[in-house]
């Protein structure tokens, strides 16, 4: 029995943490960021129209930090990705909370595009954008 357990533990610490968030309560939040971001197919289909200022947020989910073609990334978010930085539910969850403390945390000086703080609503908005990827998650 303290095997079975041990190795319940040890898996448990193994596996990647999910933000816990709601798909449905993010795509009403989303439209916080729509004014600057849109989530557009690779075929084109526009899924929700919104701003350029941000980059298109399809397929986000699984996808290197800083690397959406056709878009220019801070200095900082651009050596994140280089760094190994790939967007997850929880890592997404926790950069639209403070982008400049996440990146600062992360060794960069910090310095983002992305202004705006989604105190409240990040989990959900990353479980909402994590429909748009190819990621199991």
């Amino acid at each position: 029995m303290k095997t079975i357990l041990a190795a319940t533990a040890t898996l448990a610490f193994a596996l990647p943490a999910f933000a816990q968030g709601d798909a449905e309560e993010g795509e009403s939040e989303f439209r916080k960021c729509k004014s600057c971001h849109m989530i557009e197919s690779p075929e084109g289909e526009t899924i929700v129209r919104g701003g350029r200022t941000g980059p298109n947020l399809y397929g986000i989910i699984g996808q290197q930090a800083g690397t959406v073609e056709d878009f220019r990334y801070s200095n900082a978010l651009e050596e994140a990705g280089e760094n190994g930085l790939v967007w997850d539910e929880e890592n997404l969850a926790e950069y639209v909370a403070d982008p400049r403390a996440f990146l600062k945390e992360l060794g960069t000086d910090g310095r983002t595009k992305m202004t705006f703080k989604l105190r409240d609503g990040g989990d959900d908005v990353a479980a909402y954008l994590a429909t748009f990827s190819s990621e199991e998650e």
